[in-house]
């Protein structure tokens, strides 16, 4: 049973709350109606909203990303409000029993994301360089960090979303993507920083059998060695 925090509450005043996600760190996000989505992080978690609205306002001329609309925060958590997105994630029920459209559609969305988003404006950075040094300040063990300092070449450099699991696709109705969320690691990095989470959230959401399809979709062979480094890399991430 999850508990509505009572800010969320306040934001919805008195309209029908439905549970989109909740996280592994506490993170909440509802549907408020059928026209608001509210996403909330209890204090006290590496969860940035702030970084994230950042990164929104950023992105939202050039992507279908959330609109934010309002924001707060309170001794509990912080929060932000945005209208709601067209379409569904894609690990929704439907999805997950059709995931041949499913992964497509992320592959898919994933190509237009790092052929949209303007690489030599964008002012966020999800470098190897970046991740490891935040990794260091969070005292992660040397060993591990030792085995991390010897990264592939960079194969293309993109804005990378960051999180690209299947769940921050959004599909329409008709099986295409239509946007992302959760887009508070957003940065420069080189492009497989995503496919190599994109092709193993297949995994976890789909089963196995559904990686080279999704590279398929976005137009890329397979990269063993980079794909193992930078889920390897993704093991130390916050």
């Amino acid at each position: 049973m999850v508990t509505v925090p009572e800010s969320i509450r306040a934001v919805a005043a008195g309209r029908a709350l439905k549970l989109l996600w909740h996280n592994d760190l506490g993170g909440l996000t509802y549907l408020i109606g059928d026209g608001l989505v509210v996403k909330w992080a209890p204090t006290g978690t590496v969860l940035d909203l702030a970084a994230e609205v950042t990164r929104l306002a950023w992105a939202s001329s050039h992507l279908s990303v959330p609109q934010v609309i309002d924001r707060g925060a309170d001794e509990q958590g912080s929060w932000f409000v945005s209208l709601a997105m067209t379409g569904e994630n894609a690990v929704t029920k439907r999805w997950t029993a059709d995931p041949a459209t499913a992964v497509t559609a992320v592959g898919q969305g994933l190509r237009a994301l790092h052929d949209r988003l303007p690489l030599d404006s964008c002012p966020f950075v999800w470098s190897v360089d970046s991740r490891l040094a935040d990794a260091r300040r969070r005292q992660v063990d040397p060993v591990v960090l030792q085995s991390l300092q010897d990264s592939p070449d960079i194969d293309r450099l993109v804005v990378c979303h960051g999180d690209a699991c299947a769940p921050n696709t959004m599909i329409t109705d008709d099986g295409h993507w239509s946007g992302h969320v959760d887009l508070g690691q957003l940065g420069v990095g080189d492009r497989w920083a995503d496919l190599a989470i994109a092709t193993w959230s297949t995994q976890w959401n789909y089963g196995d059998g559904w990686e080279n399809a999704l590279l398929d979709a976005y137009g890329i062979a397979p990269d063993p060695v980079r794909t193992a480094y930078y889920r390897r890399l993704w093991d130390v991430d916050p």
